[in-house]
């Protein structure tokens, strides 16, 4: 029997932080996006989106750190690099096993905050 929400399906917060760190890895060890990370503080991040992966997926935790936009405004992504960070969110997916049907639904809730992921200072 298949179990209720996409949240139970990902394994709870324990599934999803494994996806996450398997993610941030693939992140930090990228040629593309790796350089993004240098002296961030890894911790802090594989947390808050831990977080904030739980709350899309229906789980009783809750996404309280900076809002999307505001925590990227000084990020230089590009839409090529947020295309690569979705390859590697589905990479770390497939490698949990988790079922395509289920991947996509992960990969959308991300995908749903683009714009504010490549959003500029000086933008309104």
């Amino acid at each position: 029997m298949a179990a209720d929400s996409l949240y139970d399906r990902l394994g709870q917060r324990e599934g999803i932080r494994a996806v996450v760190d398997d993610f941030y890895d693939r992140l930090v060890a990228d040629e593309q996006l790796g350089a993004f990370f240098e002296g961030a503080d890894m911790e802090q991040l594989r947390r808050t989106q831990t977080d904030f992966l739980c709350e899309a997926a229906g789980g009783p935790e809750t996404y309280d750190a900076a809002p999307v936009r505001q925590a990227h405004l000084e990020v230089p992504f590009t839409p090529e690099h947020i295309q690569r960070a979705v390859e590697l969110l589905s990479e770390s997916l497939d490698h949990y096993d988790v079922p395509a049907e289920d991947a996509e639904l992960v990969v959308q809730a991300v995908a749903e905050y683009e714009e504010e992921l490549l959003a500029r200072p000086d933008e309104k």
